[in-house]
């Protein structure tokens, strides 16, 4: 394991040793959507992004940092650590345990290091130049996506269909018909059924850097691939789609390429 693979998991047990005791307990949230819809942030959220924070100025001052709760810190340096301290605040607030923990490191500007974490259940996916894996305390497993041939044979998720426009939800639904099933609401918890070969693709939108940095080098690294609805690497449109399989990326493209961006 890289040194920066091993920090990246001492970052994830330090958001875990601040949002745990947060989760299934009265903290309340705010809704800093407002008219553009409700969108929960919690002080675990905070806090947890904080002590990311802290410990990277401290390991890698020269490092630049992109979170969802306090925004950006040098975007521009070589390498960038790309943080959602809850990915699945709603999962949180609500007691399920399908929220992560997303830690991307960028090295010029591509994702070479991601971790999705889930304390709750103790599982830290993470995939890098050494591979990937799943630890589980002492334990580690090494992670690989499964084959998955034809479309109507393969599993397949979104977070809630709501997130998807006109245009995109009519693409949805055409997948999901062809799919053999669908399961939502499962946040980045389903790029990591991915890359643990439990599920074969999972396609989003509305995505923003730190909802998709980090599902890349885990999935990409189990095996899978991860682009955006035009078939090239994600970008900033937020249009992504992931797969255990490559072989689906062109049958599910036939339907979302119509509503690219």
């Amino acid at each position: 394991m890289t040194d920066y693979e091993a920090f990246a998991i001492e970052l994830a047990r330090e958001a875990a040793r601040v949002t745990l005791p947060f989760f299934r307990s009265d903290i309340g949230h705010e809704d800093k959507g407002g008219a553009a819809g409700f969108d929960p942030v919690t002080e675990a959220d905070k806090q947890a992004e904080v002590a990311i924070r802290r410990l990277i100025a401290a390991r890698y001052p020269d490092h630049g940092v992109i979170g969802e709760e306090y925004g950006q810190d040098r975007p521009d340096a070589e390498h960038v650590w790309v943080l959602d301290p809850i990915d699945g605040t709603r999962a949180f607030i609500s007691g399920l345990p399908l929220w992560t923990t997303l830690i991307a490191l960028r090295q010029e500007a591509r994702p070479t290091v991601g971790v999705i974490a889930q304390p709750y259940l103790d599982e830290i996916f993470i995939g890098g130049p050494s591979g990937a894996r799943l630890l589980q305390g002492e334990t580690e497993t090494p992670l690989a996506v499964r084959a998955c041939e034809k479309l109507t044979d393969a599993v397949i998720s979104t977070t809630d269909p709501d997130i998807f426009n006109g245009a995109e939800l009519g693409a949805w639904t055409q997948v999901r018909a062809t799919a053999r099933l669908a399961r939502l609401g499962c946040d980045a918890y389903a790029y990591a059924m991915v890359a643990a070969g439990k599920m074969d693709l999972v396609a989003e939108t509305s995505l923003k850097p730190w909802d998709w940095s980090a599902l890349v080098p885990v999935i990409e690294a189990a095996g899978g691939k991860v682009v955006n609805w035009r078939g090239a690497a994600p970008d900033d449109g937020g249009q992504v789609l992931a797969v255990g399989d490559a072989r689906l990326i062109d049958q599910a493209l036939v339907t979302l390429k119509r509503a690219a961006m």
